[in-house]
This record gives C-alpha cells, structure tokens and sequence, in this order.
C-alpha cells in the first residue's frame, strides 16, 4: 500500500512538471514562431517596394486583407493598421523586417492564425499542471502529517507505559522511525536491567541479612551462656562465628570490586602446573585434617594469561568445594590439557557429585547446596573470576561418580 502511495506521488510530480514544461515550451514556440512571421513578411514586402516601388498599393491592399481575414478568425477587438501608413512604404526602406510592419500598425499576432488565442493551450496546460502539482504536494503534505502524527502517538505511548508497535514504511521518516525504534527499545533494556538490578539488589541484601543474622545469633548466644557458664567451648564458637563474619566481609567487598570493574586483574603468562600446585598447599591442612588427598596430573608445561593470585583463588574455591563434599580417605584431582582453542583445567572428586536440583544453581550467590557449610560465595567468587578472564566454568557429574568442575580460558 505505501508502495503504490510512493508511485502514485513520484508520477503525479512528473506528470505536473512535465505538463507544465511542455505549457511554457508551447507557448515560447508560439512566441518564437510568431516574430519569425513577422519579420520575414515584413522583409519580403520590404524588399518588393525596394525592387517596384509602383506595387506599394497592391502589396498594402494584400496586407490589408490577410490581416482581416486573420481579425475575422479571431475572437475580440483587434487593433486596426493605421490607414495613413500606405503612404510610408516608399520612406521605410532601410528599416528592418519587422520594424517594417510595425511602422505601419501591424502587430506580431495579426498574420497569424489562431493569433494571440495561440497561447490560450498553452495557459491552460501550465495551469492544469500547477493545480496537478499542487494537488500532488498537499497529498504529500497530508502523508506527511499523518506520519509526524503516527510517531508522536507511538511516543505518547510508550511515555505512558505502553508498548506500540511501528508499521515499517520506506520514506522521508524512514531513518527516523529506525532511530526512534532502536532508542525505545535501548530505553526498554535499560529499564528492564534497571527492574533486574533492583530486584537482585533487594535479594542480595536479604540474603547479606540472613548471612549476618546466623552468626550474630550465635554470637548472643554465646556471649550469654559464657556470661553465665564461662568455658573455652563458648570462645570456640565466638571465634568462629567470628571468621565467618570476616570472611562474608571480605567475600563481599571482593564481589563488589568485581562488578564495579575496580579489582585490578594482571594479565601475565601463568603456568597451569603451578597454579594448581600453589592452591593445593595453600589448602594442605584442610585437606590432612579431612583426611582426603589431592592429586595433581602433570602434563607437561601448558601455560595461559591470567593474573595468578585471583586465579589461584577461584581455583581455591572449587578444590574446597570438592573437599567439603568428600567423605575421609576419598580423593580429589586436578589435570588440564591444552587445544588450540582454549587450555582445559578439571578439577574432580571421588565423593557422591552434585544433586540434580542443585547443578542449575550451583554457581548462584549465596546458594548453598545439600550439604554445604559455606556462605553462598566461594562458587561464584570463582566464576567472576574466570569470566574476567576470558574464561568459562561450568560444573557435572561423571559417569564414574563424583563432581567435576571444568574452566576452559580462551586464547584469543
């Protein structure tokens, strides 16, 4: 439809420039030929006078009477020669053609045919094809008003909450209607963010909430039962809640470092067999009082580009993961191998794997599976981390049995 709309103004501006082209073409030929006839009549009768002076009579009579019969044709006075003229033929010898005539009365248009009616065609067609043109533009202007209209509505809309819908159309407002399109819907993803940050924020600190809540419990409980029954059971367990508010602290001001791009993350060749090694000692009285062993596959040297220190803790993360998740005298074991791709890095264990409800959220803030003691964070510290890196890590069960985290960090 708005195809046929484009067409039907591309000829309607043709048609009335062509119309009006062709008017004034007409009319200037008209002009053009009419002075032509004029000048070459009044040449010829020139040059008879000049040759025969004694034909001024019939030559005057000859004019006299073609300039009637072209008055009679006509519609309208017409101006008469003047009857005084017969006598000046024989004193405008040296004039020119034209001024020949016009000495004697005649006009251009009064030896032509159809005379200065010759032009009425002409007026009417540059008339038709004005009023076409004119036509044709208020059509347009009309479209116009009716597009400007169809957006202001489309923004009055989306203003007030609602969702239009823009009916594509190829015309002047084309590259508009895209730019305002692709602003609406950048506006609608930003909302839609801003709508999912505040709803994380709010469960955020709800869960920082709940987090807090249970080791100050523990805290005022123990501080009251210590008052009352003082022993080193009540210090034990005041420590320890206290560690586990130090750690929640520190946890979440490294997470919030992270999102707001401010951790500071060193891009340095790291090779895979000691970064494995230095988490593994880091962790190595864990690992003997929970009475489980660490196995480190070496494959010869693989290296990537990370910082070592953030890595080495996001590897930290996952290896007391699967420590916590191990029963006594199990084991937990690391290899990587490298493509041309990316350099592979798993990190497994010999306990029961993780349970089907939990995998999908595995790597959720503050989500703690069957089972876990932490505080929501370790897994999804790890994976901030190596996401910052040009890393993925994804978590399965193998077939054998047993958890199996894998971080793939790409080269390119």
């Amino acid at each position: 439809m708005n195809d046929r709309k484009n067409v039907s103004m591309a000829v309607g501006f043709v048609l009335a420039v062509s119309l009006i082209a062709a008017s004034l073409t007409a009319v200037l030929c008209w002009r053009y030929y009419s002075r032509v006839q004029f000048r070459m009549l009044g040449e010829v009768c020139r040059e008879i006078l000049q040759q025969q002076p004694e034909a001024e009579g019939a030559v005057a009579a000859a004019l006299r009477t073609c300039s009637t019969q072209v008055q009679n044709s006509e519609t309208g006075p017409r101006t008469e020669p003047d009857e005084s003229a017969q006598t000046k033929f024989g004193q405008s010898a040296i004039c020119s053609g034209e001024d020949f005539l016009m000495a004697y009365g005649y006009q251009e248009g009064d030896f032509l045919w159809a005379g200065r009616s010759g032009q009425v065609p002409g007026m009417i067609g540059f008339l038709a094809g004005a009023a076409l043109f004119l036509v044709t533009l208020q059509a347009g202007r009309r479209r116009e008003a009716a597009r400007i209209q169809s957006l202001t509505e489309y923004l009055e809309n989306v203003n007030t909450g609602g969702k239009g819908l823009l009916v594509p159309e190829e015309d002047a407002f084309s590259g508009l209607q895209d730019e305002i399109y692709k602003t609406v819907t950048a506006l609608y993803q930003t909302r839609d963010a801003a709508l999912r940050t505040r709803d994380n924020f709010a469960e955020n600190l709800s869960n920082i909430a709940h987090q807090i809540k249970t080791p100050i419990t523990s805290l005022s409980l123990s501080v009251h039962m210590l008052k009352d029954h003082p022993s080193p059971a009540h210090l034990e367990q005041i420590s320890q809640q206290l560690s586990r508010l130090t750690r929640l602290e520190e946890a979440l001001l490294l997470l919030s470092r992270i999102e707001a791009g401010t951790l500071p993350l060193a891009a340095e060749q790291v090779d895979v067999f000691t970064l494995l090694t230095l988490a593994g000692d880091n962790l190595q009285e864990l690992f003997r009082k929970a009475q489980i062993s660490l196995h480190i596959l070496e494959a010869g040297e693989v290296a990537i580009k990370a910082d070592l220190e953030w890595t080495m803790e996001a590897v930290m993360n996952l290896m007391k993961n699967c420590l916590e998740h191990t029963p006594p005298g199990g084991r937990v074991s690391c290899a990587y191998e490298q493509n041309p791709l990316y350099t592979q890095i798993r990190i497994w264990d010999s306990g029961s794997g993780f349970s089907r409800e939990d995998l999908p959220r595995l790597f959720e803030r503050f989500y703690r599976g069957a089972g876990s003691g932490g505080i929501g964070i370790g897994l999804s510290l790890a994976k901030e981390i190596i996401q910052r890196q040009n890393g993925t890590i994804s978590a399965r069960n193998l077939a054998e049995g047993g958890a199996c985290f894998e971080i793939h960090m790409y080269s390119h």
